[in-house]
């Protein structure tokens, strides 16, 4: 479904990738692993066709990622951020608005509540502003968004470091329970030696 085939990525002199090849199957779930600055989050740049690559071929479900196919490729993709970008508003305006945008996705009023609940997160949040959420707030705040808009990929950078050790495996074993797509970038012990993933590791 992702494949890279000789990926070469040079920025300001570095080597960012030299010669990367990268396949990950339909619902395969993969955690790449690797010292900061080896290309990790580039990646997902690269896959979200924000970065453009030297040389090689990137393509996903068979469409390259071009100019041609980015939007229908951007619409099979969810991608939580390791910062939780989202903007300072209410949290039921944000969810509202990320739904408004996505025509091809109803909220479930349902789901939400259920989310929420296996989550651990109080509904009073939906009336709180961004800014006021704790780190751990706004991690299940983004995993409720993923969770919600159901796509078939997900590209998670660093998805579970702020929540607590109970939290944690609650999260990973129901991930790595879903049909999805996903590749995890994570210093995080609780995916590691997981039989569900298959761990990748970058120098």
């Amino acid at each position: 479904m992702i494949k890279l085939e000789s990926v070469y990525l040079n920025r300001d002199g570095n080597d960012i990738f030299s010669g990367l090849n990268l396949s990950v199957m339909k619902n395969e779930k993969v955690l790449i692993q690797g010292k900061s600055g080896a290309g990790k989050t580039t990646l997902f740049k690269i896959l979200l066709g924000f970065e453009q690559v030297d040389q090689g071929v990137v393509t996903i479900n068979g469409q390259t990622i071009d100019k041609f196919h980015i939007k229908q490729i951007r619409e099979l993709i969810f991608y939580l951020s390791q910062d939780i970008d989202l903007r300072n508003d209410q949290v039921c305006n944000i969810i509202d608005e990320i739904f408004t945008r996505n025509r091809k996705k109803d909220l479930n009023k349902k789901k939400l509540e259920s989310f929420m609940e296996f989550l651990e997160l109080n509904h009073m949040l939906l009336e709180q502003n961004v800014k006021n959420l704790s780190g751990g707030e706004r991690q299940r705040m983004g995993l409720l968004i993923c969770f919600l808009l159901d796509r078939p990929v997900w590209l998670l950078d660093e998805p579970t470091s702020a929540l607590d050790d109970n939290m944690k495996k609650k999260v990973v074993d129901w991930i790595l329970d879903q049909n999805k797509t996903i590749i995890i970038v994570s210093h995080d012990d609780v995916w590691k030696n997981n039989p569900g993933v298959k761990t990748v590791r970058w120098m």
